[in-house]
């Protein structure tokens, strides 16, 4: 079992060394990870892991791969997406041209979802998706566009009850147990390592997702990264959340009227 000064030790470690800070990440969500890790891996030792972590910089690949949470899925929450839909891209499809920031993007499914989207609408042409991930290992199969094809008839399923009315598999080619998604997509993904724990404002947006990375954050990096969040969006832009997550009791919460029961907020100010 991991002790708690364990944790202290190697968060100093990450910093000190790669410049990771997780300093501000929930303690409880990162002991789980490290010690599940811990045992995964077979460390006779706290020692022997924290050699591993400040020297092998392999390792530290795994190790960040494994402390970040890299859950995702394509339409996930549909009727998030039917709002996106029916209640946000007509107000940007006004704008002439559209920036959206999917911010702690994991492996890309919400990426893809997005573009999806906004091909739908008319608007894929006209708009940029710059896809961020702190974790440059998860990027990498945002770049490819490649996901597994067992996972596409629920996806399938939450892109019809989204709104969607085409034929899903027309979005991806399928071979070899994997779905490959169309070039027309990708080719309008910007894709870039950044940390919002450290890392500031890169572009102004008119539409920023990020969507259930805040609940692992504690209060006060929670604030920070909404305030980033406010510095990159547009007027009248929009901010997407999670479903457990919220603007209330935010720095920024009166610069913003919540869209309605999903968690879509326009910027007033």
């Amino acid at each position: 079992m991991i002790e708690d000064e364990e944790i202290e030790i190697l968060l100093i470690d990450l910093f000190d060394i790669y410049g990771y800070d997780f300093t501000s990440y929930s303690r409880a969500s990162l002991k789980r990870r490290i010690t599940r890790l811990f045992s995964l891996d077979k460390f006779p030792s706290f020692a022997e892991l924290r050699y591993r972590v400040r020297t092998d910089e392999s390792y530290l690949r795994r190790f960040v791969e494994e402390i970040t949470v890299n859950v995702t899925e394509m339409f996930r929450d549909p009727q998030f997406y039917l709002s996106l839909r029916n209640d946000v891209l007509p107000i940007l499809g006004t704008k002439p041209f559209i920036r959206v920031w999917h911010a702690g993007c994991s492996t890309g499914e919400e990426v893809y979802s997005m573009a999806i989207l906004l091909k739908e609408a008319g608007l894929l042409q006209k708009s940029l998706l710059y896809a961020t991930d702190l974790n440059p290992s998860v990027l990498e199969r945002v770049r490819k566009g490649i996901f597994p094809l067992m996972q596409m008839k629920q996806y399938s399923e939450s892109y019809i009850s989204s709104g969607g009315t085409e034929d899903f598999s027309t979005y991806y080619i399928a071979n070899y147990g994997q779905a490959k998604f169309s070039q027309e997509l990708a080719e309008k993904i910007i894709i870039s390592t950044h940390n919002l724990v450290s890392d500031s404002s890169f572009n102004e947006f008119d539409l920023i997702l990020c969507r259930n990375v805040l609940i692992y954050f504690d209060k006060d990096l929670q604030d920070r990264v909404l305030k980033l969040f406010d510095a990159s969006l547009g007027s009248l832009g929009y901010l997407a959340l999670g479903s457990k997550e919220t603007l209330k009791f935010s720095a920024v919460q009166n610069n913003y009227k919540q869209l309605n029961r999903e968690k879509i907020w326009k910027k007033v100010v």
